[in-house]
């Protein structure tokens, strides 16, 4: 098991878990400080959601296959959105509509309307492995084609690999020149939370993760920052505290929140 992987997969799952009991709230209605249980999705304490659910379905699919293989992943969604395998308690609570639709038909869309966050909160895994644009393309296609969406999981990945080489975040988010709509990226450090939206389209999830990995040096604050942001509070800190991960390492995680986490022997089981 790669001692990399597990600091990204670890930072993504716990945010993931700090995140559900305020997915849809309202920024400033709410105040995140700690590991909570109920509240939107009424979970117990330390549960995660589809972000981490289909991530460790991904990292499943590269551990058995030893390479990427989108009909083994594919079949690792179906056994999560229909079996409740991959999930903190054996059940599915949550599952974006594009993902439902692509699951139930075998059919990515690729449409300016489905650009939701769903292949870019589970993209991770591969920046862990050797691949091609091409690759990472074809596995945000599964679910989300449109190349909003596949755009934005190469450049997550991008980062992803430059900061497990030891680039700096700062100097990584300046250097982005993406044309519209990701042309924000490159002073989005620069930004003010007010002008940083944290909505489930895949473009402000992106912003938003990367302007909390950005301004912030630890892990907890990183994540909790995101979540405060309301909204899409599990995702938006799944998709930061995955790099934050990779940043502070799995040791300044706080331990309290590891402990509390939902079903860490599955976890582990998937990392590869």
């Amino acid at each position: 098991m790669s001692n990399r992987l597990k600091n990204a997969i670890y930072g993504l799952a716990v945010a993931d878990a700090l995140g559900v009991p305020y997915e849809f709230k309202q920024r400033g209605t709410f105040k995140c400080t700690d590991m909570i249980g109920y509240g939107t999705w009424d979970q117990p304490k330390g549960t995660w959601s589809d972000d981490t659910s289909m991530t460790l379905a991904t990292c499943k699919s590269i551990k058995d296959k030893r390479k990427i293989e989108t009909e083994d992943m594919m079949k690792n969604f179906r056994l999560w959105y229909k079996k409740g395998n991959f999930t903190a308690h054996n059940e599915v609570f949550d599952i974006g509509g594009t993902t439902q639709y692509a699951i139930t038909t075998g059919q990515g869309v690729n449409d300016v309307n489905a650009n939701g966050n769903g292949s870019l909160m589970r993209i991770l895994p591969l920046a862990f492995i050797d691949c091609t644009e091409e690759e990472i393309r074809k596995v945000s296609n599964l679910t989300h084609a449109h190349e909003w969406s596949t755009k934005a999981c190469i450049i997550y990945v991008k980062i992803a690999k430059g900061l497990i080489n030891g680039e700096n975040i700062g100097i990584m988010v300046k250097s982005n020149k993406e044309e519209e709509p990701y042309h924000r990226l490159s002073y989005i450090h620069e930004l003010q939370e007010t002008e940083i939206k944290s909505s489930g389209f895949v473009v402000d999830t992106l912003e938003a993760a990367l302007w909390c990995v950005a301004t912030t040096n630890s892990y907890s604050t990183c994540v909790l920052k995101a979540v405060n942001l309301g909204n899409d509070t599990d995702t938006v800190a799944a998709v930061a505290g995955g790099l934050a991960g990779i940043i502070y390492g799995y040791e300044n995680i706080p331990e309290k929140w590891i402990n509390e986490l939902a079903n860490k022997e599955l976890i582990n089981e998937c990392l590869f």
